[in-house]
């Protein structure tokens, strides 16, 4: 009798522990939006995706198939992975940070280092030959047209825009960026508060 009870504890502990698995991996797949999801992220990604031409549906937060149909597109022609989920690699593309980065202070700071690695990104693709002032210009040239009402208001807007760089045609976008290309991002970055971003000559 003893062993059998010792048997049942044993059987629920081992279901409670793949029931509390499971919650942990659904929580993780939660933070991902795919065909399905609903909400905020949702509308980001509908919104930016129907700036460039890829979305044609309504801004609704609603991950249908024509909200799918539009991130496979932008993944297919940004050379990344074509699934039509929008994980963190095409989140970061398109500038959204992912929903799982927590409290607003943490989602801007991950916004900050989404701007960052894509502007380091363009700056290695279009400039990795130029001096490292001309690399800043680069950089600089993003940033004022984001501060521009005449251009996207975001980095990626600005950066992804329909014509506005050949990287992100030719793929080049997709480069690993070296240290001087992330100085350079960061440095025309750092001027944004003071010196805006027009100026950027020593």
């Amino acid at each position: 009798m003893k062993k059998k009870i010792i048997f049942i504890i044993s059987i629920f502990l081992l279901l409670f522990g793949y029931i509390f698995y499971l919650t942990i991996v659904n929580e993780s797949i939660e933070t991902i939006s795919r065909f399905g999801s609903s909400g905020n992220e949702v509308k980001q990604i509908q919104q930016k995706l129907k700036e460039w031409g890829y979305y044609k549906g309504e801004v609704d937060g609603v991950y249908g198939s024509k909200t799918q149909s539009a991130v496979r597109a932008f993944q297919k022609a940004n050379g990344l992975t074509v699934d039509g989920i929008a994980g963190e690699k095409t989140l970061s593309a398109i500038g959204i940070s992912s929903s799982s980065s927590g409290s607003s202070g943490s989602s801007q700071s991950s916004s900050n280092s989404s701007d960052l690695n894509l502007l380091s990104r363009l700056v290695y693709g279009e400039a990795r030959g130029e001096e490292y002032i001309g690399q800043v210009a680069v950089a600089a040239v993003v940033l004022n047209r984001v501060d521009s009402p005449n251009f996207p208001n975001t980095v990626a807007g600005v950066i992804y825009e329909s014509g506005a760089f050949d990287v992100v045609s030719d793929g080049q976008i997709n480069l690993s960026p070296d240290k001087t290309a992330k100085s350079a991002a960061q440095d025309a970055l750092n001027r944004m508060g003071s010196n805006k971003w027009s100026i950027i000559l020593l």
